[in-house]
């Protein structure tokens, strides 16, 4: 990759990075604090806190995606981190489970995913996009695990109102990153539209939007109650739970890295993906009939871990090798939209289930979800391992002095 090339995609992952750090950082603390506010004590809004951003995400998507086609990249990206800040805001000054709730639905107005993965697009050529894709992808792996481990040491030292306010300076952190260091993205270039429906009855793409719909509801879904799992089957306070999860992520990481390695250099992609998701099922599986052994418990965590990272990691990297080259803006779009559905979903639904059934109705549901899943992954066509380049595209790094510098992908 150029100079730039890698620039722009460390420090689009970074902004990544930081959004969603502040996100993470509430799910491994949020249902045990939700219990001292008033409304808290009902699991149902509980959940609904949780994943409500999602919703919100879930609805500007596509929306912002189709902005930053015509206002710009940076700015839509901006003017969502804005939003996001002012949620953070919002929720570090909340009194009560509803005003929880408004300042995550705020949160989630600001939805940036589609716009900085078709930034991305723009700053990078097709050989090196799937590269850059992952390492978003993989930056959202790496936040999720370092807030499990830093969210209850930082929930004792400075309280929930801390963390969001905390939440709130990372987007304007981020927002630093957008203006001064992502190198500007090349002028839009008109071309041929293609249809948004062929975008969504795209099967191979449906199958991995219902894949990344799946993987984070469960996640959303089990971080309703396995923070409360961990108190009762090992005694273990809020302040120690780094304990597990410190040893758990920092294991997953190692047994991670190998294999995306195998599935990148051996173009063994197909089958790492499938793995991965049989992995997830194990895991789900296991925990539903250990719920109540700390031990289980803490060894499914290590294997949802490696799971997790592997998918988040390889998902956007296999949308962006499937997706028509002239609406990879709309696929992604799609994209993250399903993924922020499936954040309000577990959330909203591990909360009624761990209120009218128990932590095991969590595991099973999600397992069912995960193995219609793997169903989906398995009858996929071969996903291509780079998708050639065309003819007339562009084959040097690019330059911000070329009218040639990237190619639009505009969405319908």
């Amino acid at each position: 990759m150029s100079r730039d090339e890698k620039r722009g995609g460390a420090a689009l992952a970074a902004i990544f990075a930081l959004r969603m750090l502040g996100l993470f950082l509430i799910l491994p603390v949020f249902a045990i604090h939700a219990q001292t506010i008033p409304g808290g004590d009902n699991l149902t809004l509980v959940g609904i806190a949780l994943g409500a951003y999602g919703l919100t995400q879930a609805m500007f998507q596509i929306p912002f995606g189709m902005a930053s086609d015509v206002f710009g990249r940076k700015r839509v990206i901006v003017f969502g981190l804005l939003l996001f800040a002012a949620g953070s805001a919002v929720a570090a000054l909340s009194t009560d489970i509803r005003w929880m709730m408004f300042g995550r639905v705020l949160q989630g107005a600001g939805a940036i995913s589609a716009a900085v993965t078709a930034l991305a697009a723009d700053l990078t050529r097709e050989q090196h996009r799937t590269k850059v894709m992952a390492m978003i992808g993989s930056s959202i792996g790496l936040v999720f695990a370092i807030s499990l481990v830093a969210a209850p040491l930082l929930y004792t030292a400075v309280g929930m109102g801390g963390i969001f306010w905390l939440t709130a300076g990372l987007a304007l952190a981020a927002i630093g990153l957008v203006t001064s260091v992502v190198p500007e993205p090349p002028p839009l270039q008109p071309g041929p539209r293609v249809p948004f429906s062929e975008v969504l009855q795209n099967t191979q793409l449906l199958r991995l939007n219902f894949g990344i719909f799946t993987l984070h509801m469960v996640q959303m879904a089990m971080f309703v109650v396995v923070p409360g799992l961990l108190v009762t089957t090992g005694a273990l306070p809020m302040a120690a739970h780094w304990k597990v999860y410190l040893p758990a992520i920092l294991l997953s990481f190692v047994l991670m890295v190998p294999a995306i390695i195998y599935a990148e250099k051996r173009q063994q992609v197909q089958r790492v993906f499938v793995m991965a998701i049989s992995l997830l099922l194990v895991t789900l599986l296991v925990l539903w009939v250990g719920t109540g052994q700390f031990e289980i418990v803490a060894g499914g965590l290590v294997s949802f871990f490696v799971a997790f990272n592997i998918l988040e990691a390889m998902l956007p990297s296999m949308i962006s090798r499937i997706a028509p080259p002239r609406a990879k803006g709309a696929a992604l779009g799609v994209y993250n939209t399903t993924q922020a559905l499936g954040l309000f979903v577990g959330g909203a639904l591990g909360g009624w289930l761990a209120k009218n059934h128990d932590a095991a109705a969590v595991f099973v549901v999600g397992a069912v979800a995960v193995t219609c899943w793997l169903v989906a992954a398995v009858t996929m066509s071969a996903v291509p391992a780079r998708r050639p380049v065309a003819a007339g595209s562009i084959q040097s790094p690019p330059s911000p002095d070329s009218p040639a510098h990237g190619i639009l992908e505009p969405k319908s």
